[in-house]
């Protein structure tokens, strides 16, 4: 899965797609997706991360306490 990195506008390769479901982790691993060599792993905040249509990604991803901001 690819997302965007705000503040380059480039594309990141997700590595770990559970680690971006889970709402109770704050980074993921990824690398750029960017030149003609792979680019090294390194974790990204998912705060810094969108969907390549500019979409925020999910808040049930990126909140572990999202039910409870529901409930009150």
């Amino acid at each position: 899965m690819y997302l965007k990195h705000r503040p380059s506008n480039d594309l990141i390769e997700i590595l770990d797609l559970r680690t971006l479901f889970d709402p109770f982790r704050d980074t993921v691993a990824g690398r750029f997706h960017s030149g003609e060599e792979l680019q090294d792993p390194a974790n990204f905040g998912k705060s810094e991360l969108i969907f390549p249509s500019g979409e925020a990604l999910p808040v049930c991803w990126t909140d572990g306490k999202y039910k409870e901001k529901e409930l009150r």
